[in-house]
């Protein structure tokens, strides 16, 4: 009994002290957060290309809104005069108005689709900004010795987080002082 007592009291303490040893090893991990709707709210060259691709929505809306028109006035005509239109009119009828509502659905796709030309302005236009911001985050977050930088806006849901790690102003401060490189 006395032997196991004094092997506890041997181990115990070398036990304890490799754990501290191996614990003050393991690296701290130091998280930051930011809110990239605050960043992009506050650069003027984000509000430019937002204007930039709202203007070009504008204009393929009016497009479609003229393409929808023309075919919402021929389906008019068509219901009005389809009970005298024989069956060959039509059919020739129908098939035009199958073919406009293929157009619209065509430059919908062409334009808004998901690989559409208003997907690739906005990649065009934005992407430049976004990596902007993602320098300035990586070198803010290499100068307070951040490990990780979590984003306070859009899908990841922060519940709360110290304002001394919300790293959103410094790094808005480095894209206005324009030492990103």
């Amino acid at each position: 009994m006395r032997l196991k007592v004094k092997t506890i009291k041997l181990i115990l303490p070398l036990f304890l002290l490799v754990t501290s040893i191996l614990w003050s090893q393991q690296p701290q991990v130091k998280i930051g957060v930011v809110d990239s709707e605050i960043i992009l709210s506050q650069l003027p060259e984000y509000k430019q290309a937002q204007d930039k691709l709202n203007e070009i929505v504008k204009k393929w809306q009016a497009e479609l809104d003229s393409l929808s028109m023309n075919y919402q006035e021929k389906l008019d005509n068509y219901r009005k005069q389809e009970a005298m239109m024989t069956e060959e009119v039509k059919f020739k009828e129908q098939q035009d108005l199958m073919k406009l509502e293929q157009e619209i659905y065509n430059f919908r796709q062409r334009k808004f689709g998901q690989q559409g030309d208003f997907a690739m302005e906005q990649d065009r236009l934005l992407s430049p900004i976004k990596q902007n911001i993602i320098k300035a985050i990586e070198k803010v977050a290499k100068e307070e010795k951040v490990t990780l930088v979590l984003d306070k806006a859009g899908e990841v849901v922060v519940l709360y987080s110290d304002p001394s790690y919300d790293l959103t102003f410094k790094v808005l401060d480095q894209l206005r002082r324009g030492k990103v490189k």
